[in-house]
């Protein structure tokens, strides 16, 4: 067994040994539903039990051959609801195991990613502020560690860690960074003992489930009525109370809206993994209606609009600028003027000892191509003390002792103003720095100040980096340049009448310079200072009309995003660190960056960048509006095919005509409306145009009283060509069970023939060819072929009491159901607007 207190950690054979023989890094709460529970669901749904009703009512007759049948389609019914289910759980498990807690192992002697999950007991890991911890373990090394443990303890107040303390699964580390070795995973850590659960990914009350609640609660009310009134005139029109039942129970299967919610997760889900395909990771199911609502995009400049590649450009001393981009590398410092050897040296100790951030790597590399072989390294430096970055000052001081001199040295770095000021720099002085540093940043530079200070060997240091004596060393500019697709990006989020805010802390002129490059509007530019001073009237007017925020400081983000939510803007906002999870949680749609975001601000957000790339934001939006739009047109389908069924059942009762429909034939014809809703519409690659239309608004229904009299309108005609066609063939010499026969054939045939005008969300001209899509065409083939085989097979024409047709009678029943969609086509051009200005798909 390897030793695992090595430098090495565990051994990766023996990490997946564990992982097999002790279980995954899970709490051992089920959140997946089983087989048996999804099963259980569809048995407890309205149409289930008017199915079972209809059987034992079939049995009451005697009629036990109608009854198996029936029970057949049961069993279809549930295996296709219950796929349905699993694939729509496999989406969403698969979401909610992309979104568990990340961990950076030690393995075999090399740092890597592993999921929460795969963590083992003895593993080696590293911690760092805004990280969640993965599992209970055992501090070995720690710097100014500290905690936020109130998820175990109810105390808010972060608990600093020492070495060979313990820290425990699902806390968060608030600061400082640390080792530990894993004592304990899934049930048998802390969290787990007490049996709370952490990774949930689950629908939540969204304003689109509400209307869908609604209206749902409004069609069951009015199936019902209808349902009554059905069994009601049967009865005093016919007398038989067994027969009057049956119809109410084919009636209530045609009008009880269960596919709308079914339909609505279905295509959230869907849509969810899709996004994960784009390394866009959705954890929560309603931002992706909210996607298309997006007025107002706020992204960070690094790592979002631009590569995160941080590279030296320039270093200034005394206003003397050396660009180095293409300086060669020489590791004994000769490429590298003397001169600016000790401010390439205060840049590094300034920095972390193994940095993560893209500059502090910069100046590490900077330094292996420059000063290897020089005085200016120190790797036998110890660092005694360090001074956060902090909202009131935005620069860095590390301590550094080397053992043998009387004093320690201490270097810093951050903005050039704020580093001046701790230099205490003559105005004179600090306005040539200011000017060198604003002409660095015309250039799109990120500019940071370095300087110097000494200090005496003793334990005490002062509590504040204004309590050292600081001496200005010079300049040090970085450039990060744009990432190439983000102006064609921009260019698109423009088009879609969406606003790209950039809010960096960078300086200002870093900031107009990017903005530029990427096509922001830039003629002005606010920062943090302004802002704090900004009374609210004033900062409401200025939020409507600037695009360029610069050195801000993380808190000022929520107030920027609390002043754009109140303009009614919908918002969307990117962040990375644990102090931007407050604004990614007040936006609408919080994105947070997956590759260098902290655990807490993706915990924070709705939708998580796996790659930080400004491009999948604008993906998701189209696909945030496409999803809308396919619902749209699915729910506008799903009514329409309902309105023939409640005609069907209506009618002949009034009119005196034999029945058409039975609970078997409805049986049928949900086979029909789910896989078209669900394959078809879902599959839907939306119009050309969508991201040339402007956002739809927040108050916009899912269905509008237009969609809705679309609907109305489409179901009436295939009612009255059904109908129609039914009571004429009853007046010939035909047997009625002909008459059913053909009515039912083009009953199907006008609802697949319906699909077509309804999926496209082309003009109304262009729609009935964009709808001839492979999948439309397959389900459409797929229907047909089912509709052919219970109308001409005579043991399968029996078993559904119809009678096989004639070939001439079959294809004129065909085609007059195929017929309908000229009439479709004349509906939808009657009722769509004079102009589209937005969303042109009315079905």
């Amino acid at each position: 067994m390897p030793n695992t207190d090595s430098p090495a950690g565990l051994d990766p054979a023996l990490a997946a040994q564990r992982l097999r023989e002790e279980g995954p890094n899970e709490l051992g709460i089920s959140q997946r539903r089983t087989l048996r529970d999804m099963a259980w669901d569809v048995v407890t749904e309205p149409m289930f039990l008017l199915l079972l009703g209809a059987g034992a009512i079939y049995l009451a007759m005697g009629d036990a051959h109608e009854a198996m049948i029936l029970l057949g389609f049961v069993v279809i019914i549930m295996a296709i609801t219950v796929l349905q289910e699993r694939r729509t759980d496999n989406a969403l498990n698969t979401l909610r195991d992309l979104s568990s807690p990340r961990a950076l192992a030690l393995r075999g002697g090399t740092m890597v990613h592993i999921a929460g999950r795969d963590v083992v007991r003895e593993d080696l890991l590293m911690i760092a502020e805004g990280d969640r911890i993965p599992a209970d373990g055992t501090l070995l090394q720690a710097h100014e560690l500290a905690a936020n443990e109130s998820m175990l303890t109810g105390e808010s107040e972060p608990v600093a860690k020492q070495p060979a303390d313990k820290v425990f699964a699902g806390t968060l580390v608030v600061s400082g960074q640390g080792l530990l070795r894993v004592t304990g995973v899934g049930r048998h850590t802390e969290l787990g003992r007490i049996g709370q659960s952490l990774d949930t990914i689950a629908l939540q009350a969204s304003p689109l489930r509400e209307e869908m609640a609604r209206l749902t609660r409004k069609l069951v009310v009015i199936g019902l009525s209808l349902c009554a009134l059905l069994v009601a005139l049967f009865w005093a029109l016919r007398g038989d109370w067994l027969q009057a039942v049956l119809a109410g129970i084919t009636l209530a299967m045609g009008v009880l809206p269960q596919e709308l919610p079914v339909i609505m997760i279905i295509f959230l889900a869907l849509a969810a993994r899709r996004l994960a395909a784009q390394q866009v990771l959705t954890r929560r199911l309603n931002a992706i209606e909210t996607l298309g609502q997006t007025t107002v995009l706020c992204v960070d400049k690094t790592g979002t609009l631009t590569q995160n590649r941080m590279a030296v450009a320039a270093l200034c001393i005394a206003g003397k600028e050396l660009d180095v981009q293409h300086l060669p590398a020489a590791a004994d410092g000769s490429a590298l003027p003397d001169a600016f050897h000790e401010l390439l040296e205060y840049a590094v100790l300034a920095s972390e000892i193994e940095p993560h951030d893209p500059m502090e790597q910069a100046f590490h590399r900077m330094a292996a191509d420059h000063l290897v072989d020089t005085e200016h390294l120190h790797p036998a430096w110890s660092l005694a003390r360090e001074y956060e970055l902090s909202p009131q000052l935005l620069a860095m001081s590390h301590l550094w002792r080397d053992g043998t001199s009387a004093h320690d040295t201490v270097a810093t770095k951050g903005a050039p103003e704020a580093v001046a000021d701790l230099c205490h720099l003559p105005d004179a002085e600090r306005a040539a720095v200011s000017a060198q540093a604003a002409r660095l940043a015309d250039r799109g530079l990120r500019v940071l100040g370095v300087a110097k200070a000494r200090h005496g060997t003793q334990d005490t240091w002062p509590d504040a980096q204004h309590g050292f004596d600081f001496e200005w060393l010079g300049l040090v500019a970085l450039a990060d340049p744009l990432r190439p697709e983000v102006p064609q990006a921009v260019a698109q989020c423009r088009q879609a009448g969406i606003r790209v805010v950039m809010i960096t802390g960078d300086h200002p002129r870093t900031a107009r310079a990017i903005a530029a490059q990427a096509g922001i509007a830039s003629d002005r530019v606010i920062t943090g200072d302004e802002l704090a001073h900004m009374p609210p009237q004033v900062l409401a007017d200025q939020v409507r009309q600037v695009s360029v925020f610069a050195r801000i400081k993380p808190h000022q983000k929520l107030a920027l995003v609390e002043a754009l939510k109140a303009q009614g803007e919908v918002v969307a906002m990117t962040g990375d660190g644990v102090n931007d999870a407050p604004a990614l949680k007040a936006a609408h749609i919080g994105i947070a960056m997956g590759q260098r975001g902290t655990d807490v601000a993706r915990e924070a957000a709705a939708l998580v960048l796996l790659h930080d790339d400004f491009a999948a934001i604008v993906l998701a939006i189209h696909r945030g509006r496409q999803t809308f739009a396919n619902l749209r047109q699915a729910m506008v389908y799903t009514l329409a095919v309902h309105v023939p069924i409640i005609g069907l059942a209506l009618l002949p009762v009034l009119f005196g005509l034999p029945l058409v429909l039975a609970p078997l034939h409805i049986a049928f014809l949900e086979l029909v409306i789910d896989p078209a809703c669900s394959i078809v519409f879902e599959a839907e690659e939306g119009a050309a145009d969508l991201m040339q239309q402007p956002p739809r608004a927040a108050d916009e229904p899912l269905l509008s009283a237009r969609h809705i009299l679309l609907s109305v309108l489409q179901g009436s005609v295939v009612t009255a060509a059904v109908v129609g066609l039914y009571a004429w063939l009853l007046r010939q010499p035909a047997h009625a069970a002909t008459a059913s026969t053909a009515a039912f054939v083009v009953l199907v045939a006008a609802n697949a023939a319906l699909i077509l005008p309804s999926r496209s969300s082309q003009t109304v001209w262009r729609s009935l060819w964009a709808g001839l899509t492979p999948v439309s065409l397959w389900v459409a083939g797929g229907t047909l072929a089912a509709l052919t085989a219970i109308t001409t097979v005579p043991w399968l024409a029996n078993a559904f009491r119809f009678v096989p047709l004639s070939p001439l009678h079959w294809f004129m029943a065909l085609l007059a159901g195929l017929l309908l969609t000229v009439v479709f086509m004349a509906n939808k051009r009657w009722l769509q607007p004079a102009t589209l200005a937005r969303h042109t798909s009315l079905a």
